[in-house]
């Protein structure tokens, strides 16, 4: 698409302009927007400037927070997102009748993408190797409506934006503890006097993650992390017992599920994508391989390993 011209009333914008210009938008910063792209930040300032220049004013304010559109950028952005479709579109046609290529970008829950994902990714690769995958599993999920990922595996279906979204997969949680470990709770009140791992408070993310006050109101952890990964090592150290996802404690053998018939937390994974990326190849290939993981792993996912 290089050199490809956008008009409107009158006015002729350089394509590679209005990447410059979304990945600004998108990102916040010239220095953030220069790295998605592979170019510096004077080069941004740059091209933008350019872009301003043709547009007859400003399309952003700097403040401290960042780079913020303008009327004129928000007016701007409508069109640079439908050009940045049409292009999407057209590759997609280009491409028809040969093998998916191009990058994926990934936004997955910590625990899903390292234990999920991760382990059976040569699966994908190995079917489609002219498709790049980068698997970000952490944290807190990359916004799709500002394209920083193409697919996001995330744990409550989004409220707005141009998404699709629909469940990929029920999953269940359980409390676990080092096997052979002593002493074991017998009951759920003895929780109280156990030590307990789980998440930061202050720190989580997404409501969904409140796993002890859901057990038990007043139960708190005295051993915590952001980190799911560090919560499970913890508890396969026996520093204590936590939550885990049952396709992390089944995985184990050095982790032991307790009170199954008292604790089972259910929750879902959610399948979300922009909207315009529905029909592109690389991202299509990439679904239909999730779907065919999760069902294979179906038993585990639900603690019926």
């Amino acid at each position: 698409m290089d050199g490809l011209q956008f008009c409107r009333q009158g006015e002729a914008v350089n394509w590679d302009d209005l990447r410059i210009f979304l990945a600004v938008a998108r990102t916040g910063t010239l220095s953030a927007a220069g790295r998605r792209l592979g170019l510096d930040a004077t080069t941004v300032a740059r091209r933008l400037g350019r872009l301003e220049a043709e547009a007859g004013r400003s399309l952003f304010e700097v403040t401290p927070a960042g780079h913020m559109l303008t009327p004129r950028g928000q007016e701007m952005l409508g069109h640079a997102q439908a050009m940045e479709s049409a292009a999407i579109a057209c590759a997609e046609g280009a491409q028809a009748g040969h093998q998916a290529s191009g990058t994926i970008r990934v936004s997955v829950a910590e625990g899903f993408g390292t234990s999920v994902i991760a382990p059976h990714i040569h699966e994908f690769a190995a079917a489609h190797p002219g498709i790049a995958v980068e698997l970000v599993a952490s944290s807190g999920f990359l916004n799709l409506s500002r394209r920083e990922a193409d697919i996001a595996v995330m744990l409550a279906r989004p409220q707005r934006g141009p998404l699709v979204a629909r469940k990929l997969t029920d999953y269940h949680l359980g409390l676990y503890g080092r096997r052979g470990a002593q002493p074991h709770p017998v009951s759920l009140a003895d929780l109280s006097s156990q030590r307990l791992v789980g998440y930061v408070p202050d720190l989580i993310y997404a409501p969904e993650l409140h796993y002890l006050e859901e057990m038990a109101p007043g139960l708190r952890a005295t051993l915590s992390s952001t980190s799911v990964n560090a919560q499970a090592a913890m508890v396969r150290s026996g520093a204590g017992l936590g939550i885990l996802h049952c396709f992390v404690g089944d995985a184990d053998p050095e982790l032991e599920r307790l009170l199954p018939g008292e604790i089972d937390i259910a929750r879902a994974y959610w399948l979300v994508m922009h909207r315009d990326l529905r029909g592109v190849a690389r991202v299509k290939a990439f679904v239909d391989w999730l779907d065919m993981l999760v069902a294979r792993m179906r038993p585990l996912l639900a603690g019926r390993a």
